[in-house]
């Protein structure tokens, strides 16, 4: 019933988004330079946006989804990516669009972000999220905070009012209270699905006398955005509560530039999500840009190399969501499933199950 009860409020949520934009969106395409491998210049046709969101890759089985449960999932894709293409276009940055699309993932208890956010050992919600904005390569993330309403606006606030890229603890709430961002009771993230997730993860351990934290499906439900506007910027931002029965403050990829976000004008925006650790160890966000950059590989060369070679021969689970500087868009994962969409001027897709792909 508590699965149900959210998914419900998410309706409502989403039927309400969506009655503020509802006229039929006509392609536009504005003219951008792009090299081969030979660095031959070419002319092609780039949207006026584009934006490519992820809400969590994992052992997401069609079998263990019901009916109802997928649409409700898939009505929550759709008014985020609405909620950001209202930005974009009506001629808004990429940093906007992405801000306001993660606040809205991370205001809703389906992802493991904000309100939807898993519990530590300690019985706790501990935050993360990163911003990067690839005109500037300034970036901005905070860590292990509890108290924030919106992880990705105190980000942002990084970026943008300190000479830092990232704050932890109490000291990145210090700094988002003097920022004006709005805190919250500790007990605002906590919900009942969450909090059983911990206690069966709890139990077996006791079960098994082994410390169970490192499993990848605990942690899916991560969210992020890459964006790109008319201005030709391009802005990826990463949001989560990490994993399920975490210990020792431990911090993941979502924050971490380079590993869990990047972005830069150049080559692309990619955001992941996945088995944190894995990120970390092959940079995997910067992985994607450097190979685009070192290689003349396309967006989707790259986090095909990346995702389902790299991290594959790891045993890194994962994927990731990215565009390129033309509006490419990629949206790789090595797990059963991942929650993603992408939004370009006439076009929407949104998706949980691997075998699903744009017509």
């Amino acid at each position: 019933m508590e699965l149900r009860n959210l998914l419900l409020i998410c309706f409502l949520i989403t039927v309400l988004s969506s009655c503020s934009s509802q006229k039929t969106l006509q392609p536009t395409l504005v003219k951008s330079e792009t090299s081969s491998v030979n660095k031959q210049k070419t002319k092609v046709d780039r949207p006026m946006y584009a934006m490519v969101i992820h809400a969590g890759a994992g052992t997401i089985l069609k079998e263990n989804i019901t009916e109802e449960e997928e649409y409700y999932y898939k009505r929550a894709l759709y008014a985020a990516l609405q909620s950001g293409e209202v930005i974009l276009e009506n001629g808004g940055t990429a940093l906007n669009a992405v801000e306001i699309t993660i606040k809205y993932l991370e205001d809703i208890p389906l992802f493991n972000a904000g309100k939807g956010a898993v519990f530590t050992n300690a019985g706790i919600n501990e935050l993360d999220a990163s911003i990067m904005d690839g005109n500037t390569l300034n970036a901005g993330a905070v860590g292990g905070v509890t108290n924030i309403k919106n992880p990705i606006s105190a980000a942002i606030e990084v970026m943008k009012n300190s000479n830092h890229v990232m704050l932890v603890g109490k000291g990145a709430e210090e700094f988002a209270a003097k920022q004006g961002l709005e805190l919250v009771e500790p007990d605002y993230f906590k919900t009942d699905a969450r909090w059983e997730s911990l206690q069966n993860a709890k139990a077996k351990e006791k079960d098994t006398g082994a410390i169970l934290e490192d499993n990848p499906d605990w942690k899916f439900g991560t969210v992020g955005c890459v964006a790109l506007d008319q201005f030709g910027n391009i802005v990826a931002g990463t949001s989560t509560g990490g994993m399920t029965n975490k210990r020792y403050n431990r911090i993941g990829d979502s924050p971490i530039i380079g590993a869990g976000t990047y972005a830069n004008n150049e080559t692309c925006g990619v955001s992941c999500t996945g088995h944190g650790e894995y990120f970390i160890r092959y940079t995997v966000a910067h992985d994607v840009s450097a190979i685009m950059e070192y290689t003349g590989a396309s967006l989707e060369e790259a986090s095909q190399q990346v995702v389902m070679e790299k991290l594959v021969k790891a045993k890194g689970s994962g994927g990731l969501v990215a565009l390129d500087k033309d509006g490419n868009i990629s949206m790789t994962f090595n797990t059963p499933g991942m929650y993603r969409g992408y939004v370009k001027p006439g076009e929407r897709f949104v998706a949980i199950y691997k075998e699903e792909s744009p017509e």
